[in-house]
């Protein structure tokens, strides 16, 4: 507050207490200095003290001492207007500010969440939530997140912002009435902003008439006739916006003006304080409230300039305040302002207004959208509002599958798919399906938010259609998370159990494939070798996905280790790439005698190419390890693990064979033989070296 003595100078609690309650005893300013400043200053202090402290019968008289002593500036009055604000929070039981946005209600559904009007040209953002375009338009240069999630709005600054097609087709088809308001509700702003004011109040008497549920068409009027002098008019619209929105900020705010304009001060400032404790950030209410008294003969007269007085108006708004309220709330500009950020609750009871008649109290604006709408014993809304005739399935169909949308997602140019159909899209052309307009952007943030506001649509409207999609949906996951039929193959090269094996994707129907893989959660897919005849060998080896980079093209580079062999008992294709009906191998174990030549065998085996791989050139050892990383150790027990052991794959994998010969090892159930395969093929390149 501008009239504080800083930190530093200010006297000690105790004694400002003992010089306040003086002054105020004997109603006399003429105290010794002390060093303690001008002693309106102290009065002041004591005064926002406590009021503070929610004691305002009591600060109420020294501001009126600290103003016949010093003339009090409307700033200097903002802790009383806060601490009025929050004695209207808590007697009428609003929620602290900061406690989280509205709840969404059934009116909510279709209404632009940043001028509170019904939607108009919606534009849907990447994070999912839909604005007006005009909304957006305005506040891009001031705004670049979401209002909603915080999320970046993702559009450059010169970008165009494109409609939502199929939302916007919806809307005309449910909705004509309140689309055709909303028009002349834009075309009405404009006007407004021209001084065309005759012209712009035309333009809302007639979407009034097609929409007379709307109130933000009431409050926005209510600015147009407080312009024109026609203040009663004024009061009546923005006490109808009230009335159908009983807790939103703007159309009190309205309702305040238009009261403090006729002259009626003290019903102004109790709406001005209800705006406050619905919103307390405000600073629109906050200075209104500060301000309301500068035409009110009696009372406190705070001015707007630097010198003004005050007197006895505040103490009965204190008055008011402390026994029943009623305020409301709205920003002073036609432009449309964020919703209040906190929850109003749906169970706090309506004021009652002086200026409201009981004919305008018991009014109701009936909707006549609504097709069925069941009333309970105490005549509360209890059913589902169906604002349309019957809602159409085919009207919200993926135009790529031509099912009901499934995670609708809507890319920049307006158009809707649903998120598994956009992304085989762009894994083949980065550009919009239909309209064909490059789309690399979306792919290189590789983020799709659903569009929350179709969501709420099927899931509303057409809730068992859902059920069934999700039902057919599910069961296709199911189908591609089995890991015996239909197995994903990835035709390429030899892999093996406990091996590393990185791969670059790039072909559309792979990218399907990995991306098929991470959402199943399985992260497994068959590798194995082209086979001319059949497509791919009888054998391969699951791998294991570890990790996916993906690059702004699409492309992506997987790290992968083999897990377990199989053998092919079914050929097969699934949307572009191989599958396979699969059995899967193990190695067969053996015992005594067996047993102890098996480790004799193993042991010497493992020697062999332990010498093989020392003798190699330096270059190419480092080459390898860089690769398949170092030999693993010798397995105490070789039979522990079903497909034999690691260091024999490793062996396999850097041996310099041709995939056709490397096949059969992988195909072998025994131990025994694969050992010994090995250690023929190391006796052959030591051989081929020494010649």
């Amino acid at each position: 507050m501008g009239s504080h003595l800083p930190p530093q100078q200010r006297p000690e609690p105790q004694l400002v207490l003992q010089l306040a309650a003086g002054a105020l005893q004997a109603q006399n300013l003429e105290l010794s200095g002390g060093g303690l400043g001008p002693e309106w200053q102290v009065l002041l202090r004591r005064a926002d003290a406590l009021a503070y402290g929610g004691r305002l019968h009591e600060a109420l008289p020294l501001y009126q001492l600290a103003s016949r002593h010093q003339q009090l500036r409307a700033e200097q009055l903002e802790k009383l207007v806060e601490c009025l604000a929050q004695s209207v929070r808590i007697k009428e039981g609003l929620p602290a500010a900061g406690s989280g946005p509205p709840q969404p209600r059934e009116w909510d559904v279709f209404r632009c969440r940043k001028c509170q009007g019904f939607l108009f040209e919606p534009v849907s953002l990447p994070c999912g939530h839909t604005f007006c375009k005009k909304c957006l338009e305005r506040d891009r240069a001031a705004e670049s997140r979401c209002v909603l999630c915080k999320e970046e709005r993702g559009a450059a600054a010169g970008q165009l912002l494109r409609v939502n097609v199929i939302l916007s087709n919806l809307l005309a088809k449910w909705f004509p009435c309140q689309v055709k308001a909303s028009q002349l509700r834009h075309e009405g702003n404009l006007l407004y902003k021209e001084k065309k004011l005759q012209a712009a109040l035309q333009k809302y008497n007639e979407a009034v008439s097609l929409a007379p549920n709307d109130h933000l068409l009431y409050s926005n009027r209510s600015q147009i006739n407080s312009t024109l002098k026609a203040c009663e008019d004024a009061l009546h619209d923005a006490e109808t916006a009230c009335r159908l929105q009983p807790y939103w900020f703007k159309g009190h705010l309205r309702k305040g003006q238009a009261l403090a304009n006729l002259g009626k001060t003290e019903e102004a400032l109790r709406e001005f304080l209800f705006c406050l404790a619905l919103d307390t950030g405000n600073k629109t209410a906050k200075s209104e409230a500060q301000k309301v008294n500068v035409e009110q003969k009696k009372g406190f007269p705070i001015q707007e300039e630097p010198n003004v007085t005050t007197s006895g108006s505040l103490r009965k708004s204190v008055q008011i305040t402390e026994s029943k309220k009623d305020c409301s709330e709205e920003e002073n500009k036609l432009t449309s302002t964020p919703e209040s950020t906190f929850l109003i609750s749906e169970k706090c009871s309506l004021l009652k207004r002086k200026c409201c008649s009981e004919e305008m109290r018991n009014a109701e604006v009936t909707c006549k959208l609504m097709k069925k709408d069941t009333v309970d014993a105490k005549g509360n809304s209890t059913g589902q509002h169906i604002p349309f005739e019957f809602v159409d399935p085919s009207d919200l169909d993926c135009s790529l599958c031509m099912r009901l949308f499934y995670e609708p997602v809507t890319t920049p140019c307006g158009h809707t798919f649903c998120l598994k159909c956009l992304e085989r899209c762009l894994d083949h052309n980065p550009k919009c399906p239909l309209c064909k307009e490059g789309l690399s952007e979306c792919l290189a943030m590789r983020k799709y938010c659903k569009t929350v506001l179709m969501e709420e649509l099927i899931a509303r409207y057409l809730p068992e259609e859902l059920t069934e999609r999700r039902k057919v949906y599910e069961e296709e996951i199911a189908e591609l998370s089995n890991l015996n039929k239909n197995v994903p193959i990835f035709v390429c090269t030899m892999a093996y159990p406990t091996v590393p094996c990185p791969l670059h994707i790039f072909e559309p129907c792979y990218r399907l494939m990995i991306r098929r893989c991470m959402e199943t959660g399985t992260k497994q897919f068959g590798m194995c070798i082209s086979d001319p005849v059949k497509g791919f060998a009888d054998y391969g080896c699951i791998l294991e996905i570890r990790n996916v980079e993906f690059f702004a093209d699409g492309r992506s580079v997987v790290d992968s280790i083999g897990k377990r062999r199989f053998k092919v008992i079914q050929h097969s294709q699934r949307d572009g790439y191989n599958t396979a009906d699969i059995e899967y191998i193990e190695d067969q174990k053996v015992q005594g005698q067996e047993y102890a030549t098996l480790l004799v065998l193993h042991d010497s085996v493992y020697d062999q190419a332990y010498m093989w791989f020392n003798s190699l050139k330096q270059a190419l050892r480092s080459r390898i390890l860089s690769h398949f990383g170092p030999m693993p150790a010798k397995d105490p027990d070789p039979q522990a693990n079903p497909n034999g052991p690691a260091w024999c794959w490793w062996v396999l994998a850097v041996l310099p064979l041709e995939n056709r010969a490397q096949l059969p090892f992988l195909a072998m159930k025994s131990l025994k033989d694969r050992l010994n395969g090995i250690r023929r093929v190391l006796t052959f390149m030591s051989r081929t070296r020494s010649r």
